[in-house]
C-alpha cells in the first residue's frame, strides 16, 4: 500500500493529490491519500482528510512507501518507520507555501540519501518505482538532529 500525506497545512495540495490519484488509477497496490485542506476527491484512490497522531501511525505502519509533502514533522514520522519515503514539496509559485523551504529541505536529505525528492509530479510514479522494495534504515535521533540543525540554518 502507499500511504500519501499532504499534512495539515491549511493549504491545499491539490497538485500532489491529483498527480497521485492519476497514478493510482494505473496501480495494482492500494493508494490512501491524506488530503489535508485539498478540495479535489480522488477517484482512483481512498481518502480522508486529517485523522489522530494514533491513526495516522497505524496508515504508516500499513505502508509499504510513504509519500509525503516536505514538511519537517510528516518527513521525520515517516523516517522514522524505515521505509521508504518519497517528498513532493509545496512550492511557492503554486501558491502551496510562502516559501521553497520545502524543496531545501528535500534535496539535503535525498542527498544524504535518506528521501527521494520530486521537483515536478510529473516525476512521480518513476520514483515510487524506483524506491518499491527498498528498506531505509533511519538512524531516528540522528536525523532528528540533522533536520532541526538545517532548519535552525534557515532561519538565519
Amino acid at each position: 500500500m502507499i500511504f500519501v500525506t499532504v499534512g495539515t497545512h491549511n493549504q491545499g495540495f491539490d497538485r500532489l493529490v491529483k498527480k497521485m490519484d492519476e497514478i493510482a488509477g494505473d496501480l495494482e497496490e492500494e493508494v490512501v491519500i491524506q488530503r489535508g485542506h485539498t478540495s479535489y476527491e480522488p477517484r482512483n484512490a481512498r481518502f480522508f482528510d486529517f485523522a489522530s497522531r494514533e491513526e495516522m501511525e497505524e496508515w504508516v505502519d500499513k505502508a509499504d512507501i510513504i509519500v509525503t509533502h516536505g514538511g519537517a514533522g510528516s518527513i521525520i514520522f515517516a523516517l522514522s518507520k524505515n521505509k521508504p519515503v518519497v517528498v513532493v514539496p509545496r512550492l511557492r509559485r503554486y501558491g502551496e507555501h510562502v516559501n521553497d523551504h520545502q524543496i531545501e529541505l528535500a534535496k539535503a536529505l535525498e542527498k544524504k540519501g535518506r528521501v527521494k525528492a520530486v521537483l515536478d509530479v510529473e516525476d512521480l510514479n518513476r520514483c515510487i518505482q524506483e524506491v518499491k522494495g527498498k528498506t531505509i534504515i533511519s538512524k531516528k535521533p540522528v536525523m532528528v538532529e540533522e533536520i532541526k540543525k538545517y532548519l535552525r540554518e534557515l532561519e538565519k
